[in-house]
């Protein structure tokens, strides 16, 4: 029986000793680092391309309207057979003409540059805009990021576990064929080893689910991940926090930007109402019946509407209704971000306070079942009372696993509740869009691949999608 006893004993220190030795082995290996899943989400996010695009649309809105403000030259070629009197016979002849008209606006009462101005407006929205996704982005990827990292563990853990009770069975084997314990022992433990199969194969499909997680938030698939870094630098007080949020969120920002524009574009209607002086000039050739004729004019023209069946009003209207929504939502995204940064900021505490709870239960844990080991050997502790701490100890040990993974998530998302959550405010060493360059290159309307300017930007554009 002795020998037995020893042999058990041995077992047991060894699946302890697997438990122990193989937690450092993960963070040996240094592989990829939460910096690198995110620059490579960065860098491979689809929906960042798309809201880029958006944001050269947006860009060329400007250049749409600027180009309202410049004159326009537009030419007309015709050819037709004419009778201009039937009255009188071989009056008719066919005739051809050509002609060359510029129009260029004079005065409109600043509706053209109220346009423009509006779409700037727009542009910034929609560069702030771009900025929130960015931080989605990013977000997603520390999420994908803790939860391969968790799931690993988790991989682990429920591993050792089976590993524990497969000794824990053995052991309960070993103490029925002398006597020491009955069949209801031996089908404890060979529940709870069930019990820690099971468990063990849905921790491996979690990661399965998490690594594809990880694959669609950053482009790949993990490999070994390192420990993430401290803690991210955020605020000192949770008031602290929302002031940084309520200058530097880019939902406040660009719910700001579209006050602006709706501002202007109530400025828009009520100019549109007013009359637009507008000159012009026109070359005109004609070839009647092999007679040329060529007329020159040159002249001023107000133009204005009278009566519009009720369209402008409605317009002026509906561009105060505007307005009034675009205040409200500005107001309500100040609300969102509070609640955001009140929430990440809860969550953080939380986190902090269940993962020091957890190291308390884990220490305590692993005593309580030192001792039931311990006690069992002696007579004076069940085989149920082994398994009982074991199970213990397990669910403190997850317990951390999760309390770790929501400190980092909870950081991050407090971060991005401030606005902080970007590549550049990371440091991440990527190169980032520059929204400044195509606006630049775009905003006084070149002419597409005519001018000089149409060739810088095709240069642009190439230079974006290699990028």
């Amino acid at each position: 029986m002795v020998g037995r006893i020893g042999m058990r004993s041995a077992r047991l220190l060894l699946a302890i000793g697997l438990t122990v030795a193989q937690a450092p082995l993960a963070s040996v290996a240094v592989a990829e680092t939460l910096s690198d899943a995110m620059a490579s989400a960065y860098k491979h996010s689809g929906l960042l391309e798309q809201n880029q695009a958006l944001l050269r649309a947006a860009d060329e809105d400007v250049a749409i309207a600027q180009a309202a403000l410049r004159p326009t030259l537009n030419y007309a070629i015709s050819h037709g057979w004419t009778d201009p009197n039937t009255s009188i016979s071989g009056n008719s002849a066919w005739a051809t003409t050509a002609s060359l008209t510029a129009e260029f606006l004079i005065y409109n009462f600043g509706r053209g540059k109220a346009a423009v101005a509006a779409q700037k407006e727009i542009v910034l929205a929609t560069r702030d805009g771009l900025i929130s996704v960015e931080q989605q982005v990013l977000l997603r990827a520390v999420k994908a990021y803790v939860d391969v990292r968790s799931a690993v563990e988790n991989v682990q853990l429920q591993g050792n576990s089976v590993r524990v009770l497969t000794q824990e069975l053995r052991a309960a084997n070993d103490r029925f064929e002398v006597g020491e314990v009955t069949q209801t022992d031996v089908a404890l433990a060979q529940a709870r080893l069930a019990a820690a199969r099971a468990n063990e194969a849905s921790a491996q499909g979690n990661l399965a689910i998490a690594r594809e997680e990880y694959r669609a938030a950053t482009g790949d698939l993990p490999g070994t991940l390192s420990a993430p870094p401290a803690l991210p630098m955020t605020a000192n007080t949770l008031e602290a926090a929302k002031g940084i949020a309520r200058q530097r969120h880019p939902d406040i920002l660009a719910a700001q930007h579209n006050v602006a524009a709706a501002d202007l574009a109530i400025e828009i209607s009520m100019a549109a109402m007013k009359p637009a002086l507008v000159g012009s000039a026109e070359t005109k050739w004609q070839d009647v019946g092999g007679t040329d004729f060529v007329s020159n004019s040159v002249g001023v023209a107000l133009r204005g509407t009278v009566y519009s069946g009720g369209k402008l009003s409605a317009e002026h209207r509906k561009a105060v209704a505007n307005a009034e929504a675009a205040r409200a939502g500005l107001h309500q995204a100040r609300l969102a971000v509070d609640q955001g940064v009140a929430n990440a900021w809860a969550q953080l505490a939380i986190a902090a306070a269940s993962l020091e709870a957890t190291e308390r239960q884990i220490r305590a844990s692993r005593v309580a079942l030192r001792g039931a080991r311990e006690e069992a050997q002696l007579g004076s502790r069940t085989t149920l009372d082994v398994l009982n701490a074991e199970q213990e100890l397990l669910n403190a040990e997850a317990s951390r696993i999760t309390a770790q993974s929501n400190q980092y998530l909870a950081a991050y998302s407090l971060l991005s509740a401030m606005g902080l959550l970007t590549a550049e405010h990371l440091k991440l060493g990527v190169v980032t869009y520059d929204p400044e360059a195509y606006f630049n290159t775009v905003k006084s309307a070149p002419v597409h691949r005519v001018s000089p300017q149409g060739k810088r930007l095709d240069s642009l554009l190439e230079a974006l999608g290699k990028n």
